[in-house]
């Protein structure tokens, strides 16, 4: 699969997920193997305003490369003209078709513009246009079961311009629940020329694998499953690679993400911010752990480093345990 200058065979991407894929978690999942990054999904009327803190969302680093930004909006022009502005910051661009979250989809933005099939063509358009680097676009199978029309808006995202495109296999009336649908993954393969990235229910590496078997998608993008667990993506390149699926995380490798995790987002967002936001990552790294329920109740007043490096060293044992 080729973008721009990237070109890997059977890539995999870590999915934009807001409050979840910042700077400091994107360098963890790099380490362990993703080949591409994505920015959280950010407003173009945001970016036009100069939000302070739609600003901060664009911060990436060196080691992350290749990655893209993800922007959303309606509005052909001015989607092209805000990824104008900032397409130097990155190796291409992407935009979401894709977000169910009622405000953002009540503003005719995200997974709405699956109704509006003109409209889509008219925003891919004006953005391939305007921009001299590649152009992706997320979408979803359709918005309802009744609108199932993913084949259609990925053969106008194709004929406007675009570079790429990954399907989600759920529509927007789903969000996340249910089992989503692979067949429309392969349903678009079969229907447009340039790569498909497939996305939805990838929690282990036997996942990627069947769905790249399945629906013939170009590379594989990793959302949910990669939720406290970066290693999934060493697991998924290795078992890609023809060798062995590396074990699982120790109790120690576990404490040690944490606190480096911990770390990166002190440097980045400061002890106030950095910390709050590690309570929900604590959550996810120690889904399945014995008395997880007991650390994420404490996990509530953690406020300092101090306060979860207390916490995640009780927690945790110093003899290695496999889990």
């Amino acid at each position: 699969m080729r973008l721009g200058e990237f070109c890997r065979e059977h890539p995999v991407f870590l999915a934009p997920m807001a409050g979840v894929t910042d700077l400091p978690y994107r360098l963890l999942c790099k380490e362990q193997g993703c080949d591409v990054m994505c920015t959280e999904m950010i407003s173009a009327k945001a970016l036009f305003y100069k939000s302070k803190n739609t600003r901060a969302l664009l911060m990436s680093e060196p080691e992350e490369r290749p990655i893209a930004v993800q922007l959303f909006g309606s509005e052909p022009e001015l989607m092209a003209e805000m990824a104008a502005s900032i397409e130097e910051e990155f190796d291409w661009i992407d935009v979401n078709m894709g977000c169910p979250v009622p405000k953002v989809v009540n503003n005719g933005e995200g997974s709405a513009l699956m109704k509006n099939p003109s409209l889509v063509s008219q925003i891919v358009e004006a953005m391939a246009k305007k921009l001299k680097k590649p152009l992706t676009v997320k979408i979803r199978a359709g918005f309802d079961d009744s609108c199932r029309n993913a084949v259609e808006i990925a053969k106008r995202i194709e004929a406007a311009g675009a570079a790429a495109v990954a399907v989600h296999g759920r529509t927007r009336e789903q969000y996340y629940s249910g089992k989503a649908d692979w067949t429309i993954i392969r349903q678009v393969k079969d229907a447009v020329s340039i790569p498909v990235i497939g996305n939805g229910d990838i929690f282990c590496a036997a996942d990627a694998l069947r769905m790249t078997e399945e629906t013939g998608c170009d590379g594989v993008m990793v959302a949910r499953g990669a939720k406290g667990n970066p290693w999934l993506f060493r697991e998924i390149r290795a078992l890609f690679s023809g060798e062995p699926l590396p074990e699982r995380p120790t109790h120690l490798e576990i404490r040690e993400m944490i606190l480096r995790h911990a770390r990166l987002q002190l440097r980045y967002k400061g002890e106030y911010t950095g910390m709050r936001e590690m309570r929900k990552h604590l959550a996810w790294y120690t889904t399945g752990c014995p008395h997880a329920s007991a650390l994420r109740g404490r996990a509530n007043a953690v406020e300092t480093m101090e306060d979860l490096e207390r916490l995640v060293e009780e927690f945790f044992p110093e003899k290695p345990i496999n889990i």
